[in-house]
């Protein structure tokens, strides 16, 4: 198994939540190539600095099981953490803030995490076992929700899978 990460800043943009109150942006998604993928952590936090109101951010990953996301964004390409591992056969992409052209269908929600406007959060599977997967081959993805009750909150995330 092999493990990548995939960063926010590679997009070189903050992420933004919706200028509307309550309502999700599709930011990254993660599409399994030829071997199954699995989500194991998700490391985010706001970059709202001196904020006075207490404000978050709500994460949430949802599973594409109809159709994949695969349209729009920027293209983030999956580092190994170990230097020596193959490169990816998933394919990534984050869109700052308008979400993607091609969303995907069938969307289940399967876990998330919250962070303060101007703090840190995060979300790490408990073992293997309590991954979200996609199939290795299906036309399925991971993708990453924001959502907050403030307008337009910046933010960073990144997020593991294995392979």
């Amino acid at each position: 198994m092999f493990l990548y990460s995939e960063n926010s800043a590679v997009v070189a943009t903050n992420f933004t939540t919706s200028g509307t109150a309550n309502t999700e942006v599709d930011h990254l998604f993660i599409k399994p190539g030829v071997r199954t993928i699995g989500l194991q952590a998700m490391y985010l936090g706001g970059k709202g600095a001196g904020l006075t109101a207490i404000s978050g951010i709500a994460y949430r990953i949802k599973a594409a099981r109809t159709t994949a996301t695969t349209g729009g964004g920027s293209v983030i390409t999956p580092t190994p953490k170990d230097p020596g591992a193959q490169a990816a056969k998933a394919t990534c992409s984050g869109s700052a803030s308008a979400g993607f052209t091609t969303p995907g269908t069938g969307f289940v929600y399967i876990g998330g995490c919250v962070s303060g406007a101007a703090g840190p959060g995060g979300w790490v599977a408990a073992n293997g076992d309590s991954m979200p997967v996609c199939e290795g081959g299906a036309n399925q993805s991971l993708d990453v929700f924001s959502a907050s009750g403030t307008l337009s909150l910046n933010f960073e995330l990144n997020v593991e899978h294995t392979e």
